[in-house]
């Protein structure tokens, strides 16, 4: 693809508590190798740290940062009000707690043009160097932590159900609807769902790398992964015929978890027997997936985190959380 025919880019962001991470996150974008206009507009919710403040100077600093209020804080929202103030065409969908490589968008816009793709991503690339969330970044890129799923482990570039974030046709989001803010997670998947059906493709390559930041403590990534399980839920109500066996593993393992050890305590101690091959498991496979000495140390109680917090939340999501 020729330089010059490089088409503009909107950049969207929904931004909420990223102090932390958001100047990487736009220098990020910023310093792009690409020759087409780009333009980043940061959709900011009612953060309680200095995120606001953060933004707000780095708008000041350079005209091709858009600031929106995002009252809700809610991540569909945020892209939807982000989308609705965007000029251009193709939308790149950012997180404030990530980074993209450098020919990210210049390689975005190659596979859209030549695969003729609604929305093009790659992987989430869990990184970090510090700790537990070292730790976790491990897990979150290792097929016993998160499944055989190609955005977090890798793979061939094809067609997808979804992708990580993503590069779309601005034109496609609005002909589907845009996000259903109804959803507090899975929005991308939802609507990634949605321009499918419309006969639009979705394609995943794996030469786009966005590093990911994750939690970087056992309680923020219990209630993240609770609140995975709680809205696969949800999409496996609204759209039964997606189910797979990898979103029913985590809620078959409580299940037959929990009735092990009851069984095993009350019944017959045989009855422990899954859950003694199940700990085997994680710690076998925490000292294949850490890198260090502490790191498959934690290992296990990182997956088990993973795990279970994601099943109780798929077992325990109530119908009333999605509503019609």
């Amino acid at each position: 693809m020729n330089q010059t025919s490089q088409p503009y880019v909107s950049v969207i962001l929904p931004i909420l508590n990223e102090e932390r991470d958001l100047e990487n996150c736009i220098s990020a974008i910023l310093q792009q190798d690409y020759s087409g206009s780009i333009e980043v507009i940061l959709a900011l919710g009612p953060s309680k740290d200095k995120t606001a403040q953060i933004a707000k100077a780095l708008s000041a600093g350079d005209g091709r940062i858009k600031l929106v209020d995002n009252p809700s804080g809610q991540t569909a929202a945020g892209l939807n009000l982000a989308i609705k103030s965007s000029s251009h065409e193709i939308i790149c969908r950012i997180d404030g707690h990530s980074e993209i490589e450098s020919d990210y968008i210049k390689n975005a816009v190659s596979i859209m043009q030549e695969t003729g793709a609604v929305n093009v991503g790659g992987l989430m690339h869990a990184n970090s160097e510090f700790g537990l969330q070292r730790t976790i970044a491990q897990a979150m890129r290792s097929k016993l932590g998160v499944g055989p799923s190609k955005f977090h482990t890798g793979g061939k570039a094809g067609a997808a159900d979804t992708v990580y974030l993503g590069v779309f046709k601005k034109s496609a989001i609005i002909a589907a609807g845009g996000f259903d803010e109804r959803y507090i997670r899975a929005q991308d998947w939802e609507l990634n769902h949605r321009m499918r059906k419309q006969g639009g493709l979705i394609w995943f390559d794996p030469r786009l790398i966005v590093t990911y930041r994750p939690r970087n403590s056992f309680p923020k990534l219990a209630k993240q992964y609770f609140q995975y399980g709680r809205w696969r839920r949800v999409i496996a109500r609204q759209h039964p015929q997606t189910v797979n066996y990898r979103y029913l593993a985590p809620p078959i393992a409580v299940v037959i978890t929990l009735i092990s050890v009851v069984g095993g305590l009350f019944i017959n101690p045989i009855f422990i027997l899954p859950t003694l091959t199940y700990l085997t498991l994680l710690l076998i496979g925490g000292f294949m997936v850490g890198k260090k000495l502490i790191d498959r140390l934690l290992m296990p109680f990182v997956l088990a985190t993973m795990h279970f917090s994601w099943g109780v939340g798929f077992i325990t999501s109530p119908k009333k959380l999605f509503e019609n």
